[in-house]
């Protein structure tokens, strides 16, 4: 069995500096009405600094669609990120951090000026380019826990008042899509983690299938074992037999990806300067049996 401390890991900074509770200013969670107990004690076991931003209770939210509702949200906590002097760590509800969420690396240069956003849970994602460091720049989806500046805030806002404009408050849009692209423009650049910092825990989204998405998505690999049960796993839904059957369906979903040429593009590796580092940051973050 191969074991996680038998691969070098990629970012060069795994060797205790920056690490993420160090790195970051304060964490957001964005809630409506789920419980945030276990998170919140999680989180201050790791010495993070947090808030819970939950969503009001207004009559006209009643016809506005899941997708602008979590966008609302979110807009909520990038308002708070840009009066932070450090990076902002956002994160939804039913994330689920690894143990040992605190001691993780940042996954960037903290003395960089032009990031934009640094997913610590990424959902359909790419490489483009690895760093002599070993940070790597790259694309996903979905906002379940990222990092922000205030600089890179400020653009989101601005996006949310774009998605408001073409899509109005009750159509669906995939807005979280648009993040890599919008702020690259920007000249910002983004990163992916080397290995997930913990688990997308909610149960699925039918508004996400409706418009044809995947109704679920769930960490292609883990850095280590999550703090306690995602609620998709709770004892009423099957434990931690039904955590095994979807972690191991996540890491065959991930090992796919990677292997059909969806995690790391053919036309990136062919553009790349050094094509051996970004096949070598691919592989040996799919090759670990940590579930």
């Amino acid at each position: 069995m191969v074991s996680m401390n038998a691969i070098a890991p990629s970012p060069s900074n795994l060797d205790g500096s920056h690490q993420l509770v160090d790195s970051i200013g304060k964490i957001f969670i964005i809630a409506h009405k789920e419980p945030t107990q276990l998170l919140e004690e999680s989180l201050t076991k790791e010495n993070f600094q947090y808030e819970v931003i939950r969503q009001e209770h207004k009559p006209e939210y009643q016809t506005y669609s899941r997708s602008y509702l979590c966008l609302m949200n979110h807009r909520h906590a990038w308002e708070k990120a840009i009066q932070e002097n450090k990076p902002t760590l956002i994160i939804e509800a039913d994330f689920v951090p690894v143990i040992g969420f605190g001691k993780l690396p940042l996954p960037f240069n903290p003395h960089q000026s032009n990031v934009g956003i640094s997913w610590l849970y990424t959902c359909a994602a790419q490489v483009y380019s690895v760093s002599n460091e070993g940070y790597a720049e790259g694309f996903s989806t979905s906002m379940v826990a990222y990092i922000i500046t205030p600089q890179s805030a400020k653009y989101l806002i601005e996006l949310a008042a774009e998605i408001n404009e073409e899509y109005g408050t009750n159509a669906y849009s995939s807005w979280d899509s648009d993040i890599d692209k919008i702020l690259r423009k920007k000249g910002l650049r983004n990163y992916i983690p080397f290995r997930n910092y913990g688990e997308h825990g909610g149960l699925p989204n039918l508004e996400h299938y409706q418009n044809g998405l995947s109704k679920t998505h769930r960490a292609d690999v883990l850095y280590g074992k999550l703090a306690f049960l995602p609620f998709y796993a709770c004892e009423e839904r099957g434990g931690k037999e039904k955590l095994l059957i979807v972690r191991i369906k996540a890491r065959f979903k991930g090992i796919a990806r990677l292997l059909l040429g969806k995690f790391l593009r053919i036309p990136i590796i062919q553009d790349s300067s050094t094509p051996a580092r970004l096949i070598s940051f691919a592989v040996r973050r799919h090759l670990s049996f940590r579930l």
